[in-house]
């Protein structure tokens, strides 16, 4: 995300429980986002320390950042996340909502969500082809720092138990 967005969202992924984090290039971000201070290892540490706080959790996310779209999804997204995971794909064009996709069997999930203006269709097909399920969060289009939090608490709603 725009560096700004970064700020606001690491600290929500965190206090929601988020265990790994990819900061991954893709075609509609810009290549300067990559050299922002808000990269530096010691203020996304400080950025996840907030959330973590707010939560009263301990547990750090990992943190990667991967400059090159292709090679982190076809060579390193297995190894990083392995095979099990539930893999989500937020994508305006989709049909069927993250509801219809039942996930509440899943015990990890994985959500590619991707940069303000959404992924291109390369990169969306890619992703598809290794294994995500594209759905939609209906008619309307969301920033980032809105979507993630909105990602976060769907995916949690429907993996809950019915009380």
């Amino acid at each position: 995300p725009r560096p700004k967005a970064l700020k606001k969202v690491l600290p929500a992924v965190a206090s929601l429980g988020v265990d790994r984090i990819v900061l991954v290039n893709a075609a509609r971000v810009e290549k300067s986002y990559f050299d922002s201070k808000v990269l530096n290892e010691a203020f996304v540490r400080e950025l996840l320390l907030q959330g973590l706080e707010q939560a009263r959790d301990t547990r750090m996310p990992e943190v990667l950042i991967r400059e090159r779209f292709r090679p982190f999804v076809e060579d390193e997204l297995d190894a990083v996340f392995g095979p099990e995971p539930l893999r989500l794909l937020p994508h305006p064009p989709a049909i069927l909502s993250l509801q219809a996709r039942d996930i509440t069997s899943a015990t990890r999930v994985v959500l590619a969500i991707g940069p303000d203006g959404g992924w291109v269709p390369f990169e969306a097909q890619l992703l598809e082809a290794h294994g995500f399920l594209p759905f939609s969060l209906g008619p309307r289009i969301l920033r980032v720092e809105t979507a993630v939090p909105v990602l976060l608490g769907q995916v949690t709603l429907l993996k809950a138990p019915a009380l």
